[in-house]
């Protein structure tokens, strides 16, 4: 396991990344196969259960790391997108296109869409960036030995469920009863983080409602309940649904009148109250740069 750096921030983000990787190179995780050699101009494939409009920043980190290995898209790189819209389901039939398309080395965003591309080969690499322990989601063998073609980074989204709830029940001292707001269909992420929340209120004198939303409407649905309900304070957790769904996310907030947290600076950047959590945009940038390493053999 290779550590990157640690930056710790109490309001707006805590930069917290770690590599996984075999014998702590690419070049001893994959050999150097034909495939990558042959084409005079590379192609990286990049798999996401969202839409492009959700990841534009995020996507602007990835470019920005290929850069920094020397590889700068359209140039003497391409990039293969491959976007579900919010239907996982899609997410096998086009891991398997990207394999088709013989890419080099294919990143992925979120656990289904690197489970897909899991099934998907044995023998490109997968970058991942994922918000829980790898090992525990199954996708490695262990942190210490992954195993396989499969290597990325944990940004600990899950981890700090405990901390966030903590801060916000610094932020709102009298609060007594809070909304936590998942999506239900992104299992990997809302199992830990809904566990982490429901374990540490009692010992924080709090009580929660669990609102779940996999759909825009159903956003709107748990705020209509929200605005009936009036909670104290409002826990919004990550997914990359909800994630894509931020400006929604903090008007609604915002019209409420409720104090909120959430996991990534994105949502403090378009208005809401406050995050904490890992900075996205960097991670996405170490797989950039990761992948440009593994370009070059």
């Amino acid at each position: 396991m290779v550590p990157l750096r640690r930056k710790y921030g109490r309001r707006r983000s805590m930069k917290r990344r770690e590599f996984i990787a075999l014998s702590g190179a690419a070049a001893s995780v994959w050999p150097v196969t034909p495939r990558a050699q042959q084409a005079a101009m590379p192609v990286v494939g990049y798999l996401d259960s969202r839409s492009p409009e959700a990841v534009a920043d995020r996507l602007r980190g990835l470019r920005q790391g290929l850069k920094e290995s020397g590889y700068i898209e359209n140039e003497n790189v391409t990039i293969a997108y491959r976007w579900a819209e919010n239907q996982p389901d899609r997410l096998p039939e086009l891991a398997t296109d990207l394999v088709r398309k013989r890419v080099a080395v294919i990143a992925t965003a979120g656990p289904p869409a690197t489970f897909a591309a899991k099934a998907a080969t044995s023998t490109i690499p997968i970058l991942f960036l994922v918000g829980d322990d790898p090992a525990r989601l199954g996708l490695v063998a262990s942190l210490a030995r992954p195993g396989g073609n499969i290597t990325g980074i944990n940004i600990f989204n899950a981890e700090l469920a405990a901390k966030r709830l903590e801060l916000l029940r610094e932020l709102v001292p009298r609060a007594t009863r809070v909304a936590v707001l998942v999506n239900p269909a992104d299992v990997w992420a809302t199992e830990p983080q809904s566990g982490a929340v429901k374990a540490a209120a009692p010992q924080m004198g709090l009580q929660i409602q669990v609102l779940n939303a996999d759909r825009r409407a159903e956003i709107d649905a748990a705020f209509e309940t929200i605005g009936r309900e009036r909670p104290d304070a409002l826990f919004v957790g990550t997914s990359p649904f909800l994630n894509g769904r931020r400006v929604q996310l903090t008007q609604l907030e915002a019209f409420q009148r409720l104090p909120a947290i959430y996991a990534v600076r994105d949502y403090a950047e378009v208005g809401g109250l406050m995050s904490y959590g890992s900075d996205i945009v960097d991670g996405y940038r170490q797989i950039g740069l990761y992948a440009g390493r593994i370009l070059k053999g």
